[in-house]
């Protein structure tokens, strides 16, 4: 399951986990004591009301409720199902946290026009080492 942190006007932090109780490290790790938490109403979550102040939002009654709302990370979620289905016609599990962060960038950068993308896409691939996942991914050699 992916699991995705979001600062308010800020960047998308997305992982993977078996469940949602195996996160709790990785958020207990990136989100700062006291930070107010929005979460759905699943139990996983449960254990983090003793670090962060929580707002729950229970998605069968309500999408908002008293201003409490996690459309942020929904809107991520909606975007990576669509891409899944759409674009990609399959997510493989080991590359699922790579599929992740792409969707991430692209939903931190949806609102940067085409060339402001390609050429930011461009300047990180120049300056970036080969890749330890994909070096080789073509001609499937053995890692």
């Amino acid at each position: 399951m992916v699991v995705v942190i979001r600062e308010r006007e800020g960047r998308t932090v997305p992982a993977v986990f078996k469940t949602e109780a195996a996160s709790l490290g990785f958020i207990t790790s990136r989100v700062a004591k006291g930070t107010e938490i929005v979460a759905d109403e699943a139990g996983g979550w449960n254990d983090l009301q003793a670090r962060y102040p929580m707002s729950r939002i229970d998605h069968q009654a309500a999408c908002s409720d008293r201003g409490v709302y996690s459309n942020g990370a929904e809107g991520y979620f909606s975007r990576l199902r669509r891409a899944e289905v759409g674009h990609h016609h399959h997510v493989a599990g080991a590359y699922l946290a790579r599929y992740a962060q792409e969707m991430a960038w692209r939903e931190d950068h949806r609102r940067v026009d085409n060339g402001g993308q390609v050429w930011g896409v461009m300047g990180l691939a120049m300056a970036s080492r080969p890749s330890v996942d994909f070096c080789g991914y073509w001609q499937r050699s053995a890692r």
